[in-house]
């Protein structure tokens, strides 16, 4: 799996979590930007600015990632709409007054007339929504459940009703480590994923999942609470050195599988 660029830290974190969705679905869908091109109206260098924070992705764009990714565009686009909910059309500029010339100036002390009365008052603008009601009311249950944490949206595959119980996640918290095992498998009670990717200020259950995960293999992340900083990074960088892994300090499917064992 190709390495991802980090996130320009000052992006907002709504839009942040919908990056980490799109990026999660196109590993998960094995395309590279060129076959995203190939497949969708956007360009190779478009997909590459979307999904690396240098540009906001447009509504349409969502939906055709979604297409050719055979899932349900709902979820991420209740995201898109939180991430963009405040977007209005900016009313035109006002005019400029051409320079009155010294013959045309009232004599100084006389009051300026009063302005027309005659001028319409400006319109209301509108405010556009981005998606249908009808998926903002299908879909917010959904966004809400996940707190807009890093992987929620997207399950990971093999999930049934059999395996054990998963906590919900809340920002603000610190949370215990279970020890579990399902189907030969670790698990901390937080997140059921194998394949979630996790990078620097990503947040979510998956993030306690791998914290919890890492406390059990003797390696400290830190707090574990669902916040994945310097300490957490750190933790994995050590991790994956024991493992013969690439040091790159970010989460994807050859950590779980160690972490899983």
């Amino acid at each position: 799996m190709p390495r991802w660029k980090e996130l320009p830290s000052g992006l907002p974190e709504r839009e942040r979590q919908l990056l980490v969705q799109l990026r999660r679905l196109k590993d998960r869908s094995g395309f590279g930007l060129a076959a995203l091109s190939a497949k969708t109206s956007y360009s190779r260098s478009s997909w590459e600015r979307y999904l690396n924070g240098k540009q906001p992705v447009p509504r349409g764009a969502v939906e055709e990632l979604a297409r050719v990714c055979g899932t349900d565009p709902t979820p991420l686009l209740v995201l898109h709409e939180v991430a963009h909910e405040a977007v209005t059309e900016r009313p035109p500029a006002a005019k400029e007054e051409p320079a009155r010339s010294a013959e045309a100036l009232p004599p100084q002390g006389a009051p300026e007339p009063p302005p027309p009365d005659d001028e319409p008052a400006p319109a209301p603008v509108p405010f556009r929504r981005l998606v249908p009601l009808r998926y903002a009311l299908a879909g917010v249950g959904l966004a809400v459940a996940a707190g807009f944490g890093g992987g929620l949206l997207l399950a990971p595959d093999g999930e049934d009703a059999a395996a054990p119980a998963v906590q919900a996640y809340g920002p603000g918290r610190t949370y215990d480590c279970a020890a579990q095992r399902k189907d030969g498998l670790a698990h901390a009670g937080h997140s059921l994923t194998t394949d979630a990717l996790i990078d620097i200020n990503g947040n979510g259950r998956d993030v306690v999942e791998a914290q919890c995960l890492l406390r059990r293999h003797g390696f400290d992340p830190g707090v574990v609470d669902g916040l994945y900083g310097p300490a957490s990074k750190e933790a994995v960088r050590k991790f994956q050195a024991t493992r013969q892994l690439v040091e790159d300090g970010i989460v994807g499917p050859d950590t779980w599988a160690e972490l899983r064992r």
